[in-house]
């Protein structure tokens, strides 16, 4: 591990990324080297020099961090990916995990845990809570037996995860930057993985497998 790890930190909001800096600075033993806003801007990085780690958030514009990730770990294998999101660990570490990240965290519980489980990764090894690591042993040794959730990709998730919250296919169009007529594409696959009817269906299966925090 060289003795400054220099990151990139993707995050879309600011306030985020600049908290992080002063946490990392303060550090002393990391820098963050570089910040984007979205994937386009994270792969330029990338694709410009090199970092020691990536601190990655999932919510991001136009494209979601894991399919970041997905492109990380094909141009550049070795380079450590720290998921840090406001999604609990529940709804997207598994698929971050299989996806190739180092570690999960959440950002609510982050703080606490940063900075061991930045160095731990940075080192090589890879960084989950004990409650976490017996989640992700179960799920990665049965995939035959899958929440119905667990069979979507990640963009049909996070539309699931969107329309239960009562947002209209028009209003999820514009937060994610693609067509309506997308969106009403991404729901009818839903609607056809799960075997789900309704809108009202899809909502009462998120929230009574607690999928909405």
């Amino acid at each position: 591990m060289p003795d400054k790890l220099e990151i990139l930190v993707v995050d879309d909001h600011v306030v985020v990324r600049e908290g992080l800096k002063r946490i990392l600075q303060e550090d002393g033993n990391c820098t963050v080297a570089a910040e984007a806003g979205s994937v386009a801007e994270a792969l330029a990085w990338l694709r410009k020099r090199a970092f020691d780690l990536v601190l990655l958030d999932i919510s991001l514009p136009e494209r979601t961090g894991l399919d970041l990730l997905k492109t990380i770990k094909h141009e550049q294998p070795h380079l450590p990916v720290l998921v840090l999101s406001a999604y609990a660990e529940d709804h997207y570490a598994v698929r971050a995990f299989k996806d190739g990240a180092d570690c999960y965290l959440n950002k609510q519980s982050a703080m606490d845990s940063l900075m061991v489980a930045i160095r731990k990764v940075a080192s090589g090894g890879k960084y989950l809570t004990p409650a976490l690591a017996e989640r992700v042993a179960l799920e990665l040794g049965t995939r035959d037996d899958r929440a119905v959730h667990e069979i979507l990709s990640d963009r049909e998730f996070e539309i699931l995860k969107l329309i239960a919250r009562g947002l209209s296919l028009k209003d999820i169009a514009e937060r994610l930057h693609i067509s309506a007529k997308t969106v009403t594409t991404y729901r009818a696959r839903i609607l056809e993985k799960t075997g789900l009817v309704s809108n009202a269906e899809l909502t009462r299966y998120m929230v009574e497998n607690n999928l909405l925090d």
